[in-house]
């Protein structure tokens, strides 16, 4: 199993103190976490990418360049690219710059995204997202796989014999699909022969284990062999004590605060309560027994060989308390009870 830790970069005020950072000090917070990923032996570190507040992510490539130079062997991944929105060929650009500067650690997660508002503020109709995921995706392999493309499509203007550059120094970079609400990019994913990740941050874990099924279950009907797919596996929130009491306490606030956010209340999140959101849901909250067991029923239910974590919503001395813990109790147990099959970066 490999561990990634990832943010979003909200910068809403803190739930127990009220205090709101500055965006210079969340953004190189965000930097000092990601250093502090690497340090503590974390394979991944993610950026998401979001168009309005609380939010200070509307530049992943920016972000993760930052990081990349602060860095030296920590995979760096993008949780996600709203590719649905945006231009191929800046895409192609910027993200093989980024590859280069980087070392060749770059893999992107492509979707089309979890925030409605990006749609009016890039003039795509919400209708057409699908659609235009799927061929700016199209698009994109091919710009980073082939030289003199040329192309014509509805997204964009059309392409007569583009080479862009630079080109990427991973031939191809890794490309995952973002997955939390609909069939169709699982589809994709199998389609190209891509790896998934899944977010399940605010339902049920059945409403997520459906569409992993449904791309393994696409997988085969391409023709790909089964144990070639590959999973990813997001959990929602981390609080890690020595007593499961004070965990969930130390954790109510945080909870509390993101599902009363925009963004919970847009996912129609059925939990009511944290208790129910602990027992039904993802978060990693309670002693490093029960954080260990949880990972584990995720891992037989989806098969997952990566586990995402986020602390963006604790202070920042509890991000680093938290990673801290996770690191030093509960991912050496899993690293040895579920063996990495990945090769090595």
């Amino acid at each position: 199993m490999r561990f990634t830790v990832s943010s979003l970069v909200s910068n809403g005020p803190d739930p127990v103190s009220g205090v709101r950072r500055t965006p210079h000090e969340k953004l190189h917070n965000v930097i000092d976490q990601a250093v502090t990923a690497e340090q503590l032996g974390y394979e991944g570190y993610g950026v998401g990418e979001r168009h309005g507040a609380p939010f200070l992510s509307p530049a992943p490539p920016v972000l993760l360049g930052a990081i990349a130079a602060r860095t030296s062997t920590i995979r760096l991944f993008t949780t996600v690219t709203v590719l649905s929105i945006l231009d191929p060929v800046r895409v192609a650009e910027d993200y093989a710059m980024l590859d280069q500067l980087s070392g060749g650690r770059l893999e992107l997660i492509i979707g089309k995204g979890n925030d409605p508002r990006h749609f009016g503020l890039f003039g795509l109709p919400e209708e057409r997202q699908w659609d235009a995921l799927a061929e700016n995706y199209g698009l994109l392999r091919r710009l980073w796989r082939e030289e003199k493309v040329s192309w014509q499509g509805s997204t964009r203007p059309p392409l007569t014999e583009v080479t862009t550059a630079p080109r990427p120094l991973q031939s191809p970079i890794p490309v995952w699909h973002g997955s939390a609400t609909s069939r169709q990019s699982t589809d994709l994913a199998a389609r190209h022969g891509d790896p998934l990740f899944s977010a399940n941050s605010f339902h049920p874990m059945a409403k997520y284990k459906a569409l992993v099924d449904h791309y393994r279950e696409r997988w085969e009907h391409y023709g790909r062999d089964p144990k070639d797919a590959r999973v990813g596996t997001g959990f929602g929130g981390l609080f890690v004590a020595r007593r499961s009491q004070d965990a969930v306490e130390g954790y109510r606030p945080y909870w509390e605060a993101m599902y009363n956010s925009d963004a919970g209340r847009h996912n129609n999140s059925p939990f009511a309560t944290l208790e129910d959101a602990l027992e039904h849901g993802s978060a990693l909250v309670g002693s490093p027994q029960q954080v260990i067991d949880k990972i584990h029923r995720y891992h037989l239910a989806f098969g997952n060989e990566v586990v995402g974590i986020g602390v963006d919503a604790l202070t920042e001395d509890l991000q680093h308390e938290q990673l801290e813990v996770f690191a030093a109790e509960v991912a050496p147990v899993i690293r040895k009870e579920i063996p990495d099959p990945l090769p090595a970066a």
